[in-house]
């Protein structure tokens, strides 16, 4: 699971849990996140110039209820976890396993969802291998603050 997180030029942030996303091309990198059209994350990610990935561990349960069962139409998500801003302004969550900032290439409609083409820009350092993920079997309980 991740946390897609994003930021406009005048600063209005928002943040949510994410099941589909995807590095999708060697040369030149690319990683695509898919956003639901639902979603408050999803209108500030249209107004924003970069988007921030983050891999979250199998123990961040709370982070991914806060991104996955809030909705930021009426919770300031960023008041209640560590961040910094990274390029393009995009939320780098602190305590993450691994996280990507990637500049909003292109938009690809899918549905209910959106998928945004994102080109990394700057990226977490390595971190300690084997330590487990969250992984969608570990959310499944979790109640959406927008439906899918």
């Amino acid at each position: 699971m991740y946390v897609v997180t994003a930021a406009t030029a005048d600063g209005e942030r928002a943040g949510c849990l994410v099941g589909f996303a995807s590095p999708c091309s060697i040369h030149p990198p690319r990683f695509m996140a898919w956003l639901s059209t639902a979603n408050h994350t999803y209108r500030v990610a249209c107004r924003a110039s970069h988007l921030a990935v983050h891999v979250l561990r199998d123990d961040q349960k709370e982070t991914a209820a806060l991104f996955g069962g809030r909705t930021g139409d009426d919770t300031d998500k960023f008041a209640r976890v560590d961040w910094r801003p990274g390029e393009g302004g995009a939320p780098v969550l602190a305590d993450c396993r691994a996280w990507l900032v990637g500049e909003v290439r292109e938009r690809v409609g899918g549905g209910d969802h959106v998928g945004f083409l994102l080109a990394p820009v700057e990226q977490s350092p390595p971190g300690p291998s084997g330590t487990p993920l969250l992984r969608l079997g570990d959310v499944t309980a979790l109640r959406p603050g927008h439906p899918a």
